[in-house]
Parts: C-alpha cells; sequence; structure tokens
C-alpha cells in the first residue's frame, strides 16, 4: 500500500520507543540503559524521511525502516532486536494493519537483519505477506 503524499502515517515517537525498550526488558531481561541517544533519532528518523524524500514508499517499506534504524543503529545497551521488531509491529498497528507472523520466522528474521544477511526491501517484502488490513 502507497501512502503518498497527501495521507501523512500515524509516526512512532522517541518516547514510544523507549517504553518499548522498557517494557522489553521488563518482560525478558537484558542491560538497561541507551548507549547513544543520537543513534536512536537517526534511527527513528529514518521512516519519516523516506518518506518526506520517496512519498511513493509502501507503508511495510516505512515499517522496514524502522526495524533498520533501531537493528542497525544498536542505540540500546541491549534488546535493540526486541525492540526494532515490536516498533515495527506497533507502527503497522497505528496505520491499520495486523501483522502475524509465526515466532519462530519473525527470530530468524530479525536475527537476519542484525547479521546483515537481510536487506531493507527483504524485510519490507515479509512485513507485508505476513500482514493483513485491520
Amino acid at each position: 500500500m502507497t501512502v503518498g503524499k497527501s495521507t501523512e502515517p500515524k509516526w512512532l515517537t522517541v518516547d514510544m520507543v523507549l517504553g518499548f525498550h522498557n517494557e522489553q526488558l521488563v518482560m525478558f531481561g537484558g542491560g538497561e540503559g541507551i548507549r547513544d541517544p543520537g543513534l536512536l533519532e537517526s534511527g527513528m528518523a529514518r521512516a519519516p524521511n523516506r518518506h518526506h524524500y520517496e512519498p511513493s514508499a509502501t507503508l511495510f517499506e516505512l515499517a522496514a525502516a524502522y526495524g533498520v534504524g533501531i537493528v542497525k543503529n544498536h542505540p540500546f545497551v541491549d534488546g535493540n532486536k526486541r525492540t526494532g521488531l515490536i516498533s515495527m509491529h506497533v507502527f503497522l498497528v497505528m496505520n491499520g494493519w495486523n501483522f502475524d507472523a509465526d515466532q519462530v520466522d519473525e527470530f530468524q528474521t530479525i536475527l537476519r537483519l542484525a547479521a546483515g544477511d537481510l536487506k531493507e526491501d527483504e524485510l519490507a517484502r515479509w512485513l507485508e505477506k505476513n500482514s493483513r488490513k485491520a
């Protein structure tokens, strides 16, 4: 689904992502803290910037931009992959899509992304394949 200039997506905020991160640490454990706030902010800016410069980008491409920005920038001491995954999920839900991939598939996909074995466009296609309109 193309977003286009006339349809501004509902964006995640840094505070929301910090909340996701803290929730994941409470649920699953891990080291607390932000390694570099600038890396978080730059990772969070990827999706809105892509929308601004490429208005034909789909919601799935924008969600993938969030995931890549968080997972690859590695702004947190721990929980970057978990936070990137939940951020993509929530962004899609906020914009009218439900994401429903198998947990094993999610785990393998996010590990491939972190290892550099999955490109952003491949991540976007995976998100689209595993999403349905709410």
